[in-house]
């Protein structure tokens, strides 16, 4: 392993460990993969970041955490040619506006049905899993009409709110289905899943698939 790589401290199954795995594969980054699946590794994450949120990137003196961050930070200091975040200011708006969409209105409803399902019985919140389930067909509805006659989620280009909405509608639809109507969004997923970058990183997580507690579905 050369010096001074930048080390990534993330987990193949990770949805946001795969949004910065995404960016890095996208420009074929040079980086040490620091696998939580190691003791080793968690321990130095613990170290890293109380608290033990991942995934978390080090590149020379710099921690930096956050996986929208990461890929805003692998974009500025080790860019290649896929540009993450256009030089367009008003292009990159929309880009960071799709990535806080993704992050909160698909995965944070996604990972509240998943959590709740590690509860034990008597502890579990049915108010919230229906919430975060109708929040997550609310917003399967906006992106199939927002996606309408885009190749990526702001345009032509593949950019940082690709990089989240890959791993995020992947364990979306696993956990509450896209409607079979909404036609857009599935091709957009299917676009999605064969992108080099985000295959890789589905193909990587294979292994841990049992970890998923609603059960992975038999595709994908």
């Amino acid at each position: 392993m050369p010096p001074n790589l930048p080390r990534l401290y993330a987990h193949p199954f990770s949805s946001y460990s795969q949004k910065a795995l995404v960016a890095l594969y996208e420009n074929g980054t040079a980086f040490e993969y620091r696998s939580l699946e190691e003791p080793e590794a968690r321990q130095e994450l613990a170290a890293l970041w109380p608290m033990r949120r991942f995934p978390v990137l080090v590149d020379q003196d710099r921690t930096i955490l956050e996986a929208s961050c990461i890929v805003e930070y692998l974009d500025l200091h080790h860019p290649g040619p896929v540009r993450l975040i256009p030089a367009d200011p008003a292009t990159a708006l929309e880009v960071r506006m799709l990535d806080r969409v993704f992050d909160n209105y698909v995965s944070t409803p996604q990972q509240k049905v998943v959590l709740d399902s590690l509860r034990p019985a008597d502890s579990r919140d049915d108010y919230g899993v229906a919430e975060a389930r109708t929040a997550l067909e609310t917003a399967y509805a906006w992106l199939d009409r927002h996606l309408a006659g885009r190749e990526w989620a702001a345009g032509e280009d593949f950019s940082l709110a690709d990089c989240a909405a890959a791993p995020f509608l992947f364990y979306a639809d696993w956990t509450h289905p896209i409607d079979p109507s909404l036609t857009t969004l599935h091709a957009y997923r299917a676009r999605l899943l064969a992108r080099p970058s985000f295959a890789r990183a589905v193909d990587e997580a294979r292994p841990y698939r049992g970890y998923f507690p609603l059960g992975a579905p038999d595709r994908d």
